[in-house]
């Protein structure tokens, strides 16, 4: 069983690069699952991330103002510390009869 993260709003609000009251607006409307622990918002991370994919301006906010201004920065630029490719695994293909 696949373990549930929850963020607060205001950690919503850093990571998606969006107001916390268009977070609150997506609770409101019911388009976000949470859960009340001492009386405070504790958001399931992938509907938040399902909610702000929904929306072209939502999404480009995180792509500008949120975590996805990093996403250039993550990545390996050295070859030698890159994945082997031939550790990466497949995804089993099925193989198709040779037609004659």
């Amino acid at each position: 069983m696949p373990e549930l993260i929850r963020i607060s709003i205001s950690e919503a609000s850093r990571l998606f690069g969006i107001n916390p009251q268009t977070i609150r607006r997506g609770i409101k409307d019911q388009e976000i699952t949470y859960v009340v622990v001492l009386g405070r918002y504790q958001l399931n991370f992938e509907s938040v991330l399902k909610w702000s994919q929904n929306n072209l301006r939502r999404k480009h906010k995180m792509e500008q103002k949120g975590i996805g201004q990093f996403v250039d920065h993550w990545k390996i630029g050295n070859k030698l510390f890159s994945p082997n490719p031939k550790s990466v695994k497949k995804k089993n293909t099925p193989v198709l009869p040779k037609s004659k």
